[in-house]
């Protein structure tokens, strides 16, 4: 109960790590990945086509009714308790990895990841003494992969983030084994690869550079080994060992883009005016015309300013020599007037008449 408990939490854990980009940028889903060059970090939830679980489930089996076998009495008896192992191999394989954008919505990628698988479970004897029993198994996956987009034309869905399609190509690395209570057995890394695996998936989120895909797919890395199930599990096969660490997956790739493109030219915000770009080309040879007659017409009023400025340049001069004309007029008359001026102070001024004094003294009174 406890193994389960512990795996529900990391699922929602993992639920949440991938719902919060994707809330943060909940404002506009991108079209595209614009990264030319970009790298990821891809948790995953991943169930393993790992068959070969049945040997160490009978193994568990055989060691219980072996510590029933051997109770004395009642009590012991009730004392002996097993667990069982699950009968789903659960884990979340981590991957990360290097991206390049080819052309626009096909991408190439190289990538390492890493598997590991634990199970384990508790016998009580009849002596209410525990015995832990399990395995490990672990994986390190290098892998090749093609990604490209599915055109919209082809989905019900004209809008909205990018679907694509990833295919892969598997080599398994050293450290890919399995060990237990009992031993431990490696595989052979071959160099033609271990499996493939595909995928489809979503762009869920893009925001400043950050691209957030949400993928569920399939793979298959079988890989073997020189020892057997016997050297590593009571009564296993003693047939050389092989085992398959891929499965179903549910996966969410993060990735930054470390070279863009350059960003696209926004659309206009008001919806009512037609993006240039989606103008039709006659529409834009009759709106040339009308530029063209526009800047026409502003040439020929251009024109007929120049002719105005000119005819009032020509009316300010002949407003300027009429002036000069009245001025030198003027002057001429009162040159003439002071001339005249002149000429009346310079004749003699004509003789006062001078006062007739009566001759009071010439007669004398009357005596």
């Amino acid at each position: 109960m406890k193994s389960w408990a512990k795996k529900i939490c990391g699922l929602l854990s993992l639920v949440l790590l991938a719902a919060s980009p994707s809330f943060a940028a909940s404002d506009g889903v991108a079209e595209h990945d614009n990264s030319r060059i970009s790298i990821f970090l891809q948790p995953a939830i991943s169930f393993l086509s790992f068959e070969e679980r049945e040997y160490f489930q009978d193994a568990i089996d055989t060691i219980y009714q072996e510590f029933r076998a051997n109770a004395l009495t009642e009590e012991e008896s009730l004392s002996v308790a097993k667990q069982n192992f699950q009968k789903v191999n659960f884990c979340f394989p981590i991957t990360g990895g290097l991206q390049f954008q080819v052309r626009q919505d096909h991408f190439l990628s190289a990538g390492i990841g890493f598997i590991y698988d634990d199970e384990s479970v508790v016998l009580t004897d009849r002596k209410n003494k525990s015995h832990n029993y399990g395995y490990t198994i672990q994986g390190i996956p290098l892998f090749l992969e093609y990604r490209f987009a599915i055109p919209l034309n082809l989905m019900t869905l004209s809008d909205g983030g990018l679907f694509s399609v990833a295919l892969r190509w598997y080599w398994t690395l050293p450290g890919t084994e399995i060990y237990s209570s009992w031993g431990k057995i490696d595989a052979d890394n071959s160099l033609l690869g271990a499996g493939f695996g595909f995928s489809v998936g979503y762009l869920i989120a893009s925001w400043k550079g950050l691209n957030v895909f949400g993928d569920i797919g399939f793979s298959s890395i079988k890989v073997k080994s020189k020892g057997s199930f016997a050297d590593i599990v009571p009564e296993g096969s003693t047939e050389k060992a092989k085992w398959d660490i891929g499965g179903l997956q549910l996966q969410i790739r993060v990735s930054f883009g470390v070279w863009n493109k350059p960003k696209p030219r926004e659309e206009d915000d008001d919806d009512d005016i037609p993006d240039t770009d989606a103008v039709p080309d006659t529409v834009k040879a009759d709106t040339a015309k009308v530029d063209t007659a526009k800047v026409d017409s502003v040439k020929a009023n251009s024109v007929e300013a120049d002719s105005v400025k000119a005819d009032s340049v020509k009316v300010d001069a002949a407003k300027t020599d009429s002036v000069k004309t009245d001025s030198t007029i003027a002057d001429t008359a009162i040159q003439e007037s002071s001339a005249q001026d002149s000429k009346e102070s310079k004749s003699p001024a004509p003789e006062k008449e001078q006062p007739v004094k009566e001759a009071v003294g010439s007669k004398k009174p009357e005596e």
